[in-house]
């Protein structure tokens, strides 16, 4: 992965006419709102995905990251390798807190 230098936007943000496309079905985030997001200075897709929470919903990114990815790059006029993946932080999927803590699931009841 290269070194990424964050410099300030040279020229003003110019809406496209997809930039309403849902590209995270997930967190229902746009393709705009991503294009924003690289030209306020994100230039990594966790940087991204902290800020608009792109990869942060049930899926996990498995739907969207590649697009995500695409657009940034394109955006960056850099390959998709060097902007990155989506990390993955654990638990993935929802767990009962019981099962962290150890605790019994079974409720026994006196009749």
């Amino acid at each position: 992965m290269t070194k990424i230098v964050r410099t300030a936007a040279t020229e003003p943000f110019k809406p496209m006419p997809d930039d309403d496309m849902i590209v995270c079905r997930c967190e229902e985030i746009t393709k705009g709102e991503i294009r924003k997001a690289v030209y306020d200075g994100m230039s990594t897709t966790n940087e991204v995905k902290r800020w608009l929470r792109c990869g942060m919903g049930l899926c996990q990114g498995q739907t969207c990251q590649k697009n995500v990815q695409s657009i940034i790059s394109r955006e960056l006029g850099l390959k998709i390798p060097d902007i990155g993946q989506i990390t993955g932080r654990s638990p993935v999927r929802p767990v009962v807190m019981e099962v962290f803590a150890n605790d019994v699931l079974d409720v026994h009841e006196e009749a």
